[in-house]
């Protein structure tokens, strides 16, 4: 009876967790989607940067001079984890890889290898444990990323190798961000309001004086649906469902989800940008949703052992 109800309660936590996950997965499709009909217009990625913390930045200044840094909790080390892995200097990290190697590498580089980060940090530092069904779905996941850079054209020794390691140290200050958020029991919000504040205070004003005004002179709508999806969904309700996500399923479990990303901007740059996954993007996309099923902990089906006739004595 135990037995079941712990199972209840297991599956129960999954559901839920699963929720915050997708949710958060569907906002961060969105913003890729959306920073892409950005650039093609005319934005830049330090713009789209800009807009994104400022906004942010802003909106949460007062709930962060409400909690304050967290330092008890956090200490330095954790302060500093969760103003680079979340806010500017990450960003900067991907827009800089950008310039070496295609949207797709980065798509696939950085949320498709960062939960192997998070584990590999989760299992030193919070102790998570790996079982043979998460070690699986961590297989699938880092192949169904390595298919996508692959498929487009990924080799080595070229300029596109600068790219792919400046998205795997942006995958690397993400899982920095997971692991710290979980060992100090900071809740999303809280942790969105910190990356965000600190990148208002030391990036924008950067920006402001190398760009020179620039952004004044882009279209009012364009600055406006930025500040929304990028300031206002990505940077605080998807970190705010995140934070939700770890703090149910745990850190490794938690960034898994975040693997889903690439499969998520695929389906909905389909409507958006009239873009069609290839066939061998189809097939990294289920690669990865099984591997994330399989390392966020999904219920797998119980296999009934048959009862062996009794023999007569």
């Amino acid at each position: 009876m135990a037995n079941k109800t712990w199972r209840q309660s297991s599956h129960s936590n999954f559901v839920r967790g699963a929720f915050y996950g997708l949710a958060a997965v569907s906002i961060w499709a969105a913003f890729i989607v959306v920073s892409r009909l950005g650039v093609r217009t005319s934005l830049t990625p330090w713009d789209v940067a800009a807009i994104r913390f400022g906004t942010a930045g802003l909106l949460l200044l007062p709930y962060l001079m409400k909690r304050g840094l967290a330092l008890d909790r956090l200490g330095w080390i954790g302060l500093a984890a969760i103003s680079i892995g979340c806010g500017a200097p990450m960003v900067l990290l991907v827009n800089a890889g950008l310039l070496f190697a295609p949207a797709a590498h980065g798509g696939a580089l950085f949320p498709g290898v960062m939960p192997l980060m998070v584990a590999m940090l989760a299992a030193t530092t919070l102790k998570e444990a790996l079982t043979p069904q998460k070690d699986t779905g961590l297989v699938l996941i880092v192949v169904g990323a390595v298919t996508i850079v692959w498929a487009t054209g990924g080799t080595l020794g070229t300029r596109q190798n600068i790219g792919h390691i400046l998205f795997l140290c942006a995958g690397l200050a993400w899982a920095a961000y997971t692991v710290a958020m979980r060992h100090a029991r900071l809740d999303g919000l809280h942790a969105a309001a910190i990356a965000a504040v600190a990148s208002l205070v030391f990036y924008v004003p950067v920006y402001a004086i190398l760009s020179r005004g620039s952004l004044f002179n882009a279209p009012a709508a364009d600055v406006a649906l930025q500040a929304v999806v990028q300031g206002i969904l990505t940077a605080i309700v998807a970190l705010l469902l995140y934070g939700r996500l770890v703090a149910i399923l745990g850190a490794t479990a938690g960034a898994a989800f975040v693997a889903l990303t690439p499969a998520g901007t695929a389906l909905l740059a389909i409507p958006v940008l009239g873009e069609w996954p290839s066939v061998t993007d189809w097939l990294a996309i289920s690669l990865i949703s099984v591997g994330v099923y399989l390392l966020s902990g999904g219920p797998l089906p119980r296999v009934r052992r048959p009862k062996m006739p009794l023999e007569n004595t």
